[in-house]
């Protein structure tokens, strides 16, 4: 027997059934601000305050990259994790000082709606096209991935097939964006963000307590691995330095991804933004704090879990060293984050289509809304064929690695060599996307991946084109 005389399993249901009920819950009442038009739909009508923008792309730049994803990743590196925490914040922060001035610029002298329309000065020229399809491609996938990653917490946490995860995911999907749009998953992710940040800080410090305290952890990764302790990996093929360049490349990469784009474009103004950066800072980085050493902590705590079941970590450590009440918070944390970010890819997948490969759709609210169904339809289903494949498919952050990385090397270097004064034509634009696409997917199925991120490859084709 449990918290209030019930056993553990019910109390975590009804915690997690709780706290879905009140993100939910936010997201939907967006429904009553609601404009019924397009603009509305796609950006908020660029009024969003900064805080609640910051706070939403905090959440949907982590979501189940960060609670699955990361969590994984340093479960296997340890001490030499750190480095994509930190060298990546720095590529971000390029981003926010510069890179997102010229896209909130661009966005609200021009009146677009979505990233790949920042490749062209015309609508629908056959440069926007190509790059709307592109982002359809990787965001479906990114999207695909955030299904997977909350089947993965409900399986972990509650038993239930990652199947059941992705179906429930895909309901909530539609649902946020027939509530109130992008408007609907801001506010879900604000909300989010703030239990998160509380969960994660009660589930870090009990979970280092749990092993002596910091002094504790080390030596026990020491114990378990000595490279785990050591702040660079071992044999890396290609050494350090293009090791660690391609996080930060992969922090600005963030610049190429339309589901946070899409937060800077609902800013009104640059003073906006400027806010908006210090919100989004003052959140990210205790935040990744506190989720490299629970990755730690998993790996201490989790002797017989393999490098093949690290990415369900968090939700393991939840269950082990909380009550089950919290343990619910947090997967509905978890869950809401995944789901709320899957709407925000599937509403940038939107903006592509309606605004980029078939712009007379671009006033047609009606039509956008059935645009917004057929994507989640197919991200869903990419993640549920993704199921039947263990060595891609289930894999989180493999799935996010490509569709990051794909999307960083398409749109940042056409967006920087257009802030610094040039204007490439359509064919030199189409070179430069295909270039940075295809660097990404041979070099991720070379097996070079793990060396180095495909962010160097995927920015140096693209540059060199």
């Amino acid at each position: 027997m449990s918290v209030f005389g019930l056993p553990d399993e019910i109390v975590l249901l009804l915690s997690f059934l709780l706290f879905m009920g009140i993100f939910a819950g936010v997201g939907l009442a967006s429904m009553f601000v609601k404009q019924d038009t397009t603009d509305d739909y796609l950006v908020a009508g660029r009024g969003m305050h900064p805080a609640l923008a910051a706070l939403s792309a905090v959440s949907t730049w982590n979501s189940g990259y960060m609670f699955i994803g990361f969590i994984g990743f340093i479960f296997i590196q340890g001490y030499s994790g750190l480095w994509i925490g930190l060298v990546s914040t720095l590529g971000q922060a390029v981003a926010w000082i510069w890179i997102y001035k010229f896209i909130q610029k661009e966005g609200s002298e021009r009146g677009v709606r979505s990233l790949s329309s920042l490749v062209s000065k015309t609508a629908g020229a056959p440069e926007a096209k190509l790059a709307g399809v592109l982002s359809v491609f990787f965001l479906a996938i990114y999207a695909a991935a955030q299904l997977v990653a909350g089947g993965v917490a409900l399986r972990t946490m509650l038993g239930w097939s990652e199947v059941m995860g992705i179906l429930i995911g895909f309901v909530l999907v539609v649902a946020y964006c027939y509530a109130g749009g992008i408007r609907a998953s801001i506010w879900t992710d604000a909300a989010q963000s703030c239990v998160m940040i509380v969960g994660s800080s009660i589930l870090c410090y009990v979970a280092v307590a749990e092993v002596g305290g910091l002094s504790g952890l080390h030596g026990t990764l020491k114990d378990i691995d000595p490279g785990m302790v050591n702040l660079f990996p071992a044999d890396l093929t290609f050494g350090v330095t293009l090791w660690i360049g391609a996080f930060f490349l992969g922090g600005l990469g963030v610049a190429g991804q339309p589901q946070v784009v899409s937060r800077v474009m609902t800013l009104k103004d640059d003073n906006d933004r400027k806010q908006a950066a210090i919100w989004f800072f003052v959140w990210q980085t205790p935040f990744i704090a506190l989720m490299f050493i629970i990755g730690l902590a998993c790996r201490a705590i989790f002797l017989d879990l393999d490098a093949s079941q690290a990415q369900e970590g968090l939700p393991l450590l939840a269950i082990e060293v909380l009550n089950p009440f919290l343990a619910g918070v947090i997967l509905a944390s978890i869950f809401a984050a995944t789901m709320s970010t899957a709407d925000s890819q599937v509403l940038a997948c939107t903006a592509a289509i309606t605004d980029d490969v078939k712009p007379e759709w671009s006033q047609e609210h009606a039509t956008t809304k059935m645009v917004t169904i057929a994507v989640a339809v197919f991200a869903t289903l990419i993640a549920l064929v993704g199921q039947m494949f263990p060595g891609f498919g289930d894999s989180v952050f493999a799935l996010v690695v490509l569709a990051v990385y794909g999307l960083g090397g398409i749109f940042v270097p056409l967006l920087l060599v257009r802030m610094m004064g040039y204007e490439p034509d359509t064919e030199h634009t189409v070179w430069m996307m295909t270039a940075a696409m295809s660097a990404v997917i041979v070099w991720s199925v070379s097996g070079y991946g793990e060396d180095i991120f495909p962010s160097i490859p995927a920015m140096s084709a693209a540059f060199a084109t």
